[in-house]
């Protein structure tokens, strides 16, 4: 499923859409979007509720396919995947941060971490020393056996970092990943972000907060009825 695409492109899109029908009416979630996002950026995607930010960051992710258009990766077109290679996608190019930290309230935070190792089918005898290095790398080596419900909301954000990149992922999608911290600690998330896109990451993250992406992101694009309406380079 190879594309044609500059090797300095992680994210090319092309005359996306996603429509949804609603009884009679269409609903134009993403409608017409050509963006090219390069390996190793910073992108912030603004816009009010409805925008269609979210459904244009599940589109990217693989959680969803388009109506039409193309979504090219790493030079490989998204809509072009069967289901399987899909999911292979997921696992081994794409990590995901939510809003919600999507913790699994059973398991330890190590166990959550190695959740996405367990959907690879990597070898259990690698899986602990890459446990321990995701939870070092966000500052929770001391707490691999803790469950989320002893963990505070920072922390369990930096759980759910540590999960989305211990496969090693070339592309971080982030929806909202501060909205459910007080400012101090969503500043401290940002700028474990931060760390993480200076690594080589490519990282794209869903946002209503200008002043967020001002300070971090190198481009902010703002959506508006599912189109791409201003796009700025920011200045740090």
């Amino acid at each position: 499923m190879e594309a044609a695409n500059d090797g300095r492109v992680a994210v090319q899109l092309s005359s996306v859409t996603r429509h949804y029908q609603m009884g009679a009416s269409v609903i134009r979630a993403v409608d017409d979007i050509s963006l090219a996002i390069a390996r190793g950026e910073f992108v912030a995607l603004l816009g009010a509720s409805g925008s269609g930010k979210s459904t244009l960051l599940n589109l990217i992710a693989g959680l969803d396919r388009p109506t039409s258009g193309a979504i090219v990766v790493n030079g490989r077109d998204l809509s072009a995947m069967a289901s399987e290679e899909l999911a292979r996608y997921r696992r081994e190019t794409v990590g995901m941060i939510f809003q919600s930290f999507n913790l699994v309230a059973s398991m330890s935070l190590a166990e959550n971490v190695e959740l996405p190792m367990r959907f690879a089918e990597t070898p259990k005898d690698g899986r602990a020393e890459r446990i321990r290095q995701a939870l070092e790398r966000v500052h929770l080596g001391g707490r691999l056996h803790h469950r989320p419900s002893e963990l505070s909301g920072g922390e369990q954000q930096r759980g759910a970092i540590a999960r989305a990149l211990v496969n090693n992922p070339t592309l971080l999608l982030a929806d909202e990943p501060t909205g459910n911290l007080d400012s101090r600690t969503g500043n401290e998330i940002m700028e474990l972000l931060r760390e993480v896109n200076a690594s080589g990451v490519t990282v794209v993250m869903v946002t209503h907060e200008q002043a967020l992406a001002d300070k971090y992101a190198q481009r902010a694009i703002h959506m508006a009825d599912g189109k791409l309406v201003e796009q700025a380079e920011v200045r740090q």
